[in-house]
């Protein structure tokens, strides 16, 4: 598995745990709104700063395809 891919399940499973949600959850939330491959896509950035920096960044993609 890519360093890429270890990551990106790490951080569903802790944007999962801080949310109260199943990393099933999470996923299906994130495919409904078209944000699972930005979000991949995200881990030169994420990888290296705070998860809440990107708990944040997930947070505000959410709301914006929500409003």
């Amino acid at each position: 598995m890519s360093k890429e891919a270890d990551f990106f399940i790490y951080l569903i499973e802790r944007y999962a745990q801080a949310k109260n949600m199943t990393a099933q959850q999470v996923l299906k939330q994130w495919d409904s709104l078209g944000l699972t491959d930005i979000i991949y896509d995200m881990y030169e950035i994420y990888h290296v700063e705070r998860l809440e920096n990107a708990f944040d960044d997930i947070d505000d993609m959410i709301t914006g395809k929500k409003g």
